[in-house]
């Protein structure tokens, strides 16, 4: 779908709803860990290449478990390779909403800001002219004046 100006709103009972199915993903993947950057570095990574190898691996395991050490649990094998496949499928889920949430935010913050600005230009004209709205538009106008002490500051580093 091609984007347009959004028009929407999410009522308190629809944002507490959408928090309460999130609280039902995270309840229902308990097992769900996170990593340090070390611990993510150190770790075989399994990649759409990998899972070729893993997926033959196992059913190699499966075929000749006389070959494996007793201590080799090829049912938790079968179960981390069964997880990581279901794993595989909700994240692409995850990541489709993720960047639609991602792309309507910047969006529908991208129409605010221009909103915003033009709010800014009127205020800016009226405040030559009516009473008590300069402090208004000097209120507005602190969000530039840091973008524009900035490149005077990269100038000056030249």
């Amino acid at each position: 779908m091609a984007y347009q100006n959004i028009t929407a709103s999410l009522s308190p009972e629809d944002i507490q709803e959408i928090k309460a199915a999130f609280a039902t993903i995270q309840a229902k993947l308990p097992f769900l860990v996170t990593l340090s950057v070390e611990e993510r570095r150190k770790l075989f990574k399994m990649g759409d290449k990998s899972l070729a190898f893993v997926n033959n691996s196992l059913t190699a395991a499966q075929s000749n478990r006389d070959i494996l050490p007793a201590s080799f649990d090829v049912d938790e094998f079968v179960r981390d390779y069964q997880l990581a496949a279901t794993l595989t499928e909700l994240l692409i889920g995850l990541r489709q909403l993720t960047e639609q949430v991602d792309d309507t935010l910047l969006a529908v913050g991208s129409e605010a800001m221009g909103s915003s600005l033009t709010v800014y230009d009127y205020v800016k004209t009226a405040a030559k002219k009516t009473p008590g709205l300069k402090t208004v538009a000097e209120q507005l106008g602190e969000r530039f004046k840091a973008m524009k002490a900035k490149p005077a500051k990269a100038a000056s580093n030249s």
